[in-house]
């Protein structure tokens, strides 16, 4: 299971390395909204996940994406506007999607995506299968409607949904201090009759015990779980935001604690892996994305035709 954890943590963040790099480079242009401090808590929720289950996301979700399995070609291509992306290079990087691996929405639009994973747990509720689904959602997000009607409808009806809060301190630009009056998101759960718990989402063992637990009663029709990861968002609100707004000694101290390298420290001092086994996962992910990325560049660019696809069911007569 640790193990399991490291790879997806160790790929979410060699991708954000990469993503900057190619940022920096020129070769692609795009919004992107660095994961870096929040690896560990997809990566621990997605292993306690089936690949059946679903979770839906938001535009700083493709480190969630990443642990569900999304296919590195497949992000990349798109990501960079090809035809052979995931979704034709017609949805970029705030509109991913993935429904072979449970990965069925990302949405441009704050907390947008909590009443649609109800939607698909209700679904699931009624078909009477056992799927789970997972809504992420920042801090920020607990203070508009959706969250709170979305937890309501969820606890009334007892649906098979875990809401994972990641918080990171900052609703784009605001601190958490100047925008929420909630000492604690997960103390809000009491309000809609389902538990709420707040981890450290900077511990792999913590964040999965916890994800295991709301994902069990949830599958056994116990109904959701509030779950409040905490965290730090490493970098800006997007890719050159200088965050001139967070204080720089709270965020040097929390880069010094990297949760990265500490995992990997803790594995080898545990006994659980050795330097070279780590290493040589960090080097087939690094192989893979040069293939994805490569892949994506020889790529051709969608076609006219595509402006007049995948608008309505079917195509469009001539």
């Amino acid at each position: 299971m640790l193990l399991k954890i490291y790879k997806k943590v160790t790929l979410i963040r060699q991708n954000d390395n990469r993503s900057v790099a190619v940022l920096k480079a020129g070769r692609l242009s795009m919004p992107y909204y660095s994961p870096r401090g929040q690896e560990v808590i997809p990566s621990s929720v997605s292993t306690a996940l089936r690949d059946d289950d679903y979770i839906c996301t938001i535009y700083r979700g493709i480190h969630d994406m990443l642990a569900k399995g999304m296919p590195l070609r497949d992000l990349w291509a798109e990501i960079a506007g090809r035809v052979t992306g995931i979704c034709k290079g017609k949805g970029g990087p705030m509109h991913l999607t993935y429904p072979d691996k449970g990965i069925m929405v990302t949405t441009g639009i704050v907390g947008s995506s909590m009443p649609i994973a109800n939607g698909l747990a209700w679904a699931s509720q009624m078909d009477g299968n056992d799927k789970v689904t997972v809504a992420y959602f920042g801090d920020g997000a607990s203070n508009i409607g959706a969250f709170h009607e979305a937890l309501n409808l969820a606890g009334l009806w007892k649906l098979p949904v875990v809401f994972v809060c990641q918080n990171n301190r900052f609703a784009e630009h605001t601190a958490y201090n100047k925008s929420t009056a909630a000492d604690r998101i997960a103390d809000r759960a009491i309000g809609y009759n389902m538990p709420g718990v707040r981890v450290d989402g900077n511990s792999p063992v913590e964040m999965y015990q916890a994800a295991k637990e709301a994902i069990d009663r949830a599958r056994a029709g116990g109904g959701p779980t509030l779950i409040e990861a905490m965290t730090f968002r490493f970098s800006g609100h997007v890719y050159g935001d200088d965050d001139a707004y967070m204080d720089p000694v709270v965020k040097a101290e929390y880069v010094a604690a990297d949760p990265v390298p500490r995992f990997r420290s803790w594995l080898i001092s545990e006994g659980i892996a050795t330097d070279e086994h780590l290493g040589a996962i960090e080097r087939a992910i690094e192989a893979d994305l040069d293939d994805a990325v490569s892949f994506a560049e020889t790529s051709a660019f969608p076609g006219l035709e595509e402006l007049e696809r995948d608008v309505f069911a079917g195509e469009i007569a001539a």
